[in-house]
Order: C-alpha cells, then sequence, then structure tokens
C-alpha cells in the first residue's frame, strides 16, 4: 500500500510525496516526534545538595580573629559534581544530583559558621570582610566522596593549615579525616553520610584551632 502526504508550506504552497508503504509513514512519523522531543523537551531538574554547619559546645574565649580562606581542592572535587568512587584509582559522579554550589564554596561557607556557632573566637570572617585578622585558616580538600567498594560509607579528609597574618609563618598544620555510613538509599542518603563525615571534621577543625592559637 502507498501512503500520500500533504504538507502545507509557505504562502499556502502544498507539497505532495508518497511512500512506500505504511511502516515508511510510520518511521517518519517517529523521527519528526524524536526530533521535537530533542529541540523542545528539557532535561529533569537534579538533586541539589547542601551542608550543614554542626553545633559544637565552646571551651573558651579567644581573643583571636580568624579568616576562613576558600580552600583548595583538585578538578574533580572543585566543582558542583557529588563525587562517587568505586575503586581507589576510580570516580564517578552521583547520577542526578549536584551541590548548590562548587563543593569548597560550600566546605568554607559552613566551616565558617562552625567557627561562629563556637562562640571561641573574637571574630571570624571570608576574605572581604574586613576583619583585622589574627589567623588564617587555609584548607585544603583532600577527599569528600561516597565509597561503595566494601560497604557504603562517606569519606571527608581536609588538609588544614593555621597561618599567622602577622609574620606569613605557619603555626601548625594536621590532616582532618572522617567517615560515615551511608543509611537507605538514593541520593539524599548519600550526601547525608556525606554531611555527617563533614560536621565531625568541621567540629574537630574547630576545638584543635583554639587549642592551638
Amino acid at each position: 500500500m502507498r501512503v500520500g502526504l500533504t504538507i502545507r508550506g509557505q504562502r499556502g504552497s502544498r507539497v505532495t510525496f508518497s511512500l512506500g508503504g505504511y511502516k515508511s509513514a510510520v518511521v517518519l512519523v517517529a523521527l519528526t516526534l524524536a526530533g521535537c522531543a530533542a529541540l523542545g523537551g528539557k532535561p529533569p531538574p537534579l538533586d541539589t545538595f547542601e551542608l550543614s554547619a554542626p553545633s559544637i559546645d565552646a571551651h573558651g574565649h579567644s581573643r583571636r580573629q580568624i579568616l576562613i580562606a576558600q580552600p583548595s581542592a583538585l578538578k574533580a572535587l572543585d566543582s558542583q559534581n557529588i563525587v562517587i568512587k568505586p575503586s581507589d584509582r576510580s570516580i564517578q559522579y552521583l547520577k542526578g544530583a549536584q551541590w548548590a554550589d562548587r563543593l569548597p564554596l560550600i566546605v568554607q561557607a559552613r566551616l565558617a559558621e562552625t567557627f561562629q556557632r563556637s562562640g571561641s573566637f573574637a571574630g571570624v570572617g571570608k576574605p572581604g570582610e574586613g576583619l583585622a585578622i589574627d589567623y588564617q585558616v587555609i584548607v585544603e580538600v583532600r577527599a569528600f566522596e561516597v565509597r561503595v567498594n566494601g560497604g557504603e560509607h562517606a569519606d571527608v579528609e581536609l588538609f588544614v593549615r593555621l597561618l599567622n597574618d602577622r609574620n606569613g609563618e605557619v603555626r601548625a598544620s594536621k590532616s582532618f579525616t572522617a567517615s560515615a555510613p551511608v543509611s537507605g538509599s538514593g541520593n539524599a542518603a548519600y550526601v547525608s553520610a556525606m554531611d555527617a563525615a563533614f560536621g565531625e571534621a568541621a567540629k574537630d577543625i574547630v576545638r584543635w584551632t583554639d587549642s592551638v592559637i
């Protein structure tokens, strides 16, 4: 059976052609619909996540003012992608999910908030806020991921240096690691484990800084 199709062109003109059979017409319609979907369809929105700043008991009150510098990280961690590690030498990104901003910026903001919540320092700020700084807290994000080999768990490693802003000398440095199991399934469960691990590391950093300076 031959099928004739008539398409109205510009200014009312008509273009008529025939197809060799019913199946050809179906293919044409399918391709047309697929093309429309590609042009006009939108991908589903990504799940977008933040970190939280943990509460911490204050053990004293220092007259020091500190600045939380923007953390550094390798490119794999310096983005909005959420890292999943199936092995030590390979990484993937959590499908359908992203951080609300670049990860180092989120770590900086939530770490500053944790220092502020402690009440242990005269002032806590970020670059550009006009504080007269005594020490800079310089952070390198070395690990921030969920490992899925040998049981699912989140790993966080933050390497911290305390820089005397008066003379440029490093007062102390230390690596802080924390781990938390993934409880449940789905993107929210993965990020919740990362948030828990970050919270433990952040509290340890604040306590250590308080004891050193």
